[in-house]
């Protein structure tokens, strides 16, 4: 077998008869090539002197694929990303042993030759013919760099790989051509330089920078002569002289290279000596690529950057595009990721729910007024083994997630604004009874919902009249749903859009009231987003998660920014603001409450505990914590997480403290504003009926009927899917009519696939 290397290289005879029949063009561009027999020389140097002609005069040198550097808001690093290792150095950052090696065994003439060296090819026949096999190269450094460019350009794609590699006389001549032209335009120095910085040397490694920390974990400026020497002779080969698998041919193939340039007068006898009695010194470091690599579960943000980055046109007119240039590397990318948002986040997640529960969790935090996202994190840690996922859970499916899950009630307080935006009391009551049927017919975007469908409260304790604090403070269904009736839907879609609050799959929010009760798949990012308009007083901006970003050169690229727009008015915002403090002063988030702060926010738990959740906010951060299997199959009743047995999980019970502990560390040594807040007079808006006798305590507060289950309601569509599901079913309303099927979506015909986080059967249904 013929040895291959960097420059090519093929048996005496070819490179002879090639030599003599194209004289000094053939000769210097085919260091061995297929040649046909003597009788077609005159054809060969026909063709190969046309085809000389007619290339391009200039090479494409394409900017080197590098690593990539994604640092936190304070300039940490949280990932290093590439697709191939490779950092760029000037020539003066390389130690001079490591350049004297390299030309001692690669090209010795190197300086004293042109593009091609005549001598080198004629010697090297001469050596390959005596020996019957190629021994000895003759491609110049240059046309080895050359050759290098080429199979850069070529990327990843295996063809034109292949195409830059394969060995035939078109290939060599435009070889040859540009190595002329880069001769004539760079200089030595510059060659050698791009030379080290291009080629391959094993182990993951490209150009000597990333070479010399992988097998030495120092700089390519401070490689001593038997580094060097190692590192100069695995370019030949670095499968066949990879150290870490092959010590023994490593160390002879430095050992080649020190005599060479003992030979050469680079080193001394007595130095070369020295050189090959020590041993190869590895001190290996590991590859660290990826967002897999990044601390404090910053792995997620890490991925949620690389798809901001291929998903705006900023960066690329087409993804395709913005790949190619993701690919290419070379960038510093400065993020808003807080590193103690980020940390608090991650220990609060740690301490609350294991990896290997049966159930998940996911939190993310935003900054009102700026959009720029603090922390992300997840209980399911970023990689590929048991209980690990490449799923970022706090995101929409366009950006890496899954498709969402649904809100529940921490929906209501878009319902709220909405309504209050309308010029609703905020002392508005409704008789609010345990159970009700849903108002109908209720305006759409489109027309109207018309339907008969039955929602419950939580409880049977939970009897109206109710006002608005109060029904918010207990998440008070039926209230919701009457507010709804008399709002419409299409407002309430029209404010969830303009806080960005949208379904995680893409989707529009469907025109039915039943989204009242959360029944939208949405991820978390997108209810902090949604959540951090009331903290800003009306004011939406949308997510940002990159600041800056400069090129290997040090120039700085545009990046996205956020855009904000008014959504509501201030007066909204302040009253929501006031009704959701006293969510977590006295109702159901009372467990997420923040000392010394003021904070609002509202949980939510949807039937049958597929999920449960807590949205809360401070005037400077707003943060959202969902709980729940990703696969939409485990119930949270009689279940055991973080080590904590739970007979039924709540939104204020599990994600409260999980979003009380990460909000607490990330707000710590942080200013602690005040709400701008509407006086709400809880004695305003009582009646005669405020001395009414409430119905005693139900001895079952807690079994209810799903309310969800009011699918959206054809032409008077009823319900009658069983409650604890079964297999299949179909939607069978106009408009999201008669659910017969089940409540866990499984093979539902209209569902979304319970498993990937679907809706749970009908549309508008549970």
């Amino acid at each position: 077998m013929e040895k291959k290397r960097s420059g090519g290289g093929e048996s005496a005879f070819q490179q002879g008869a090639k030599f003599l029949g194209v004289s000094v063009l053939a000769g210097a561009v085919l260091a061995g090539l297929a040649l046909p027999a003597a009788g077609g020389l005159g054809l060969v140097t026909k063709n190969t002197v046309q085809g000389f002609d007619e290339l391009p005069a200039d090479l494409k040198r394409p900017p080197l694929s590098q690593r990539t550097t994604i640092l936190d808001s304070e300039g940490g690093e949280i990932a290093k990303v590439y697709s191939r290792d490779r950092t760029v150095v000037d020539l003066a950052d390389i130690s001079p042993s490591m350049r004297k090696a390299i030309v001692a065994i690669e090209d010795a003439r190197f300086y004293k030759h042109g593009a091609v060296d005549l001598k080198g090819i004629l010697r090297a026949l001469n050596r390959n013919a005596r020996n019957g096999e190629v021994e000895e190269g003759a491609s110049s450094l240059t046309q080895q760099y050359v050759k290098n460019v080429f199979v850069e350009e070529a990327g990843d794609d295996a063809d034109k790989v292949a195409q830059a590699t394969q060995q035939t006389v078109g290939r060599k001549i435009k070889e040859l051509k540009y190595a002329i032209q880069v001769e004539e335009s760079l200089g030595k120095k510059k060659i050698l330089e791009n030379y080290l910085n291009i080629t391959f040397f094993g182990q993951q490694a490209y150009g000597v920078e990333a070479a010399a920390q992988r097998y030495f974990s120092k700089s390519a400026k401070d490689l001593d002569l038997e580094e060097s020497a190692l590192l100069a002779g695995i370019v030949q080969s670095p499968a066949a002289y990879d150290p870490v698998q092959h010590e023994d041919e490593a160390k002879k193939r430095r050992d080649t290279v020190i005599s060479r340039m003992q030979a050469l007068g680079h080193i001394s006898a007595d130095e070369a000596r020295a050189a090959k009695e020590k041993p190869l010194g590895l001190d290996m470091s590991k590859p660290q690529n990826g967002c897999i690599t990044a601390s404090h579960g910053a792995g997620f943000f890490c991925d949620y950057v690389r798809e901001v980055f291929l998903n705006d046109e900023e960066f690329g007119d087409t993804r395709k595009a913005r790949a190619k240039r993701w690919n290419r590397g070379g960038l510093t990318i400065r993020t808003t990721l807080d590193p103690k948002a980020q940390k608090s986040v991650e220990a609060s997640v740690e301490k609350h729910v294991r990896k290997s529960d049966k159930v998940a969790t996911a939190a993310s935090i935003v900054e009102p007024g700026t959009g720029r996202i603090l922390g992300m994190g997840q209980s399911r840690p970023y990689g590929f083994g048991e209980n690990e996922t490449q799923i970022n859970l706090s995101v929409d499916h366009d950006m890496g997630g899954g498709a969402g899950y649904q809100p529940g009630s921490t929906f209501k307080p878009v319902i709220a604004a909405a309504a209050l935006e309308r010029g609703m009391s905020v002392y508005k009551k409704y008789p609010s009874p345990y159970k009700m049927q849903y108002p109908s017919p209720v305006s759409t975007c489109g027309g109207q919902w018309s339907g008969s469908a039955p929602v419950e409260n939580e409880n049977r304790r939970e009897v109206g009249p109710y006002e608005m604090k109060e029904a918010t403070a207990k998440s008070v269904n039926t209230y919701f749903v009457s507010l709804i009736g008399e709002t419409g839907v299409c407002p309430v879609t029209q404010m969830a859009k303009k806080m960005g609050v949208e379904r995680a799959d893409g989707k529009e929010i469907d025109q039915v009231p039943s989204i009242t009760l959360g029944t939208q798949e949405m991820s978390p990012l997108t209810m902090a987003e949604g959540y951090a308009t009331f903290a800003n007083r009306g004011v939406h901006c949308t997510p940002v998660a990159v600041e800056s970003i400069t090129d290997a050169r040090g120039k700085s690229l545009p990046v996205p920014k956020t855009s904000c727009d008014r959504a509501m008015s201030q007066r909204t915002a302040d009253t929501v603001n006031s009704l959701l403090r006293g969510v977590v002063e006295d109702g159901t988030g009372q467990k997420a409450g923040l000392s010394g702060r003021d904070s609002a926010g509202k949980t939510g738990t949807t039937d049958q505990r597929y999920a449960a959740w807590f949205v809360g906010y401070t005037p400077n951060m707003s943060g959202a914590v969902w709980v729940g299997d990703p696969a939409h199959k485990t119930r949270m009743t009689d279940i055991s997480i973080g080590g904590v047995y739970h007979d039924k999980v709540f939104g204020g019970e599990v994600p409260g403290p999980i979003w009380r502990d990460a909000m607490a560390g990330a707000l710590d040594g942080k200013p602690a504003p005040k709400f701008n807040l509407v006086p709400i007079d809880d004695d305003k808006g009582k009646d005669k009926d405020k001395d009414k006798p409430k119905p005693p305590d139900d001895p079952w507060p807690d079994i209810t009927l799903p309310p969800d289950f009011i699918g959206g309601g054809g032409n008077g569509g009823a319900d009658s899917g069983a409650t604890t599901g079964q297999t299949g079913g179909s939607d069978a309303g106009a408009v999201g009519g008669a659910n017969t099927g089940t409540i866990e979506g499984g093979n539902g015909s209209n569902g979304r696939g319970g498993g990937t986080g679907g809706r749970f059967g009908g549309t508008g249904g549970f």
